[in-house]
């Protein structure tokens, strides 16, 4: 069926009806969005010479989408990264959750937003909202979060997210989007001969449970220095730690000359094999980079294959993980009274190919 020019599609599960949204625009390159997770299932844009292809890594069955591993195309919450130990606290109190990557709590807990069904709202044929109500004490977070994430979709094939919550009680959040990029398509194999920019002079060395240490560290004469594009493999194998902890990259970058509320360039990654180009904008200080190091084992994917460590890339914009228990980084608190407003623009383009 079709509301506003939005092609709908239902599907039964265990925990609910999925419902799907794709979203065209002038020029025939679509969207696909699911209410599991207000997710991003596929995103399918021109290469270089024209022809079409599905650049998201996704899966074929839509139930495959709830407790997935990978956490694929997903908004988790209400805490994306890690939380140290699975506590924190606010103004004296303790607060703790579930240990759900031990010792730590992980993207809000095994119940977190990522697994659940988002209420749906058509705006107009570009624009979709997904809303979710998170109780006082959902996953031992403090106080009745609302939160939405609203999709729009441009005819330059730009993908807008547009993240808000407000709280009834001191809280913490931390929204952003866990898509995986393939832009050869998600069926082309390896992501690590793309090239990567990252708007990031510094990152986080973390533990090897992903905490970070609290050192904001210098990328010169590191595998971690994209401040010139690179190749994603150019140095994935190196003996270093971030590395060896993430079976590749799985990392945040701190993101330069961060003000908050200002919207700027944080990532550009290139294919030299299709001409497809992502540049990423967010508001948001920190970006984390995940060359899927676990991928293997993912569900059927979404053309009927396998996924494997490096078929895509996850550039996730976000606040600083075990920000909770940091009070260097930047804050992650939200209280009554306040917004919690971030967006994050995927913009898709093509760019000539090298001779």
């Amino acid at each position: 069926m079709k509301e506003n020019g939005i092609s709908i599609a239902t599907f039964d599960c265990v925990i609910g009806k999925i419902t799907y949204l794709t979203l065209r625009n002038q020029s025939g390159a679509s969207v696909t969005l699911s209410s599991v997770g207000a997710g991003i299932v596929s995103v399918i844009v021109p290469d270089c010479n024209g022809n079409l292809a599905d650049v998201v890594l996704g899966y074929g069955n839509p139930a495959d989408y709830i407790g997935d591993g990978p956490c694929a195309g997903k908004i988790p919450g209400r805490y994306a990264n890690r939380i140290s130990n699975g506590e924190f606290m606010i103004d004296g109190e303790t607060y703790h959750l579930a240990q759900n990557d031990y010792p730590n709590a992980l993207h809000g807990g095994p119940s977190g937003f990522h697994n659940r069904i988002w209420d749906v709202e058509i705006i107009d044929d570009r624009r979709v909202r997904f809303t979710l109500l998170s109780e006082d004490g959902d996953e031992g977070y403090p106080g009745n979060l609302s939160v939405s994430a609203t999709y729009v979709w441009t005819d330059g094939n730009m993908l807008e997210l547009h993240l808000e919550a407000v709280t009834d009680k001191p809280t913490v959040g931390n929204l952003t989007n866990h898509a995986y990029f393939n832009l050869d398509g998600e069926d082309a194999g390896s992501v690590l001969g793309h090239e990567l920019w990252l708007n990031a002079s510094r990152y986080l060395p973390t533990d090897s449970a992903f905490i970070p240490t609290g050192e904001l560290a210098d990328v010169v004469s590191t595998p971690m220095d994209f401040t010139s594009p690179k190749r994603l493999g150019m140095d994935i194998e190196a003996d270093f730690p971030d590395l060896i902890y993430g079976r590749g990259y799985n990392t945040c970058w701190i993101v330069d000359n961060w003000q908050p509320g200002r919207l700027q360039k944080v990532a550009v990654l290139d294919s030299e094999r299709s001409g497809r180009r992502l540049t990423v904008f967010s508001t948001q200080p920190g970006v984390q980079v995940y060359t899927g190091g676990w991928l293997k084992g993912s569900p059927e994917s979404i053309s009927g294959g396998e996924y494997d460590k490096g078929s895509g890339v996850a550039i996730e914009c976000q606040g600083f993980p075990d920000a909770p228990n940091r009070p260097s980084f930047p804050s992650q608190l939200l209280r009554p009274g306040e917004r919690y407003c971030q967006q994050i623009f995927f913009s898709f383009s093509t760019r000539e190919l090298r001779k």
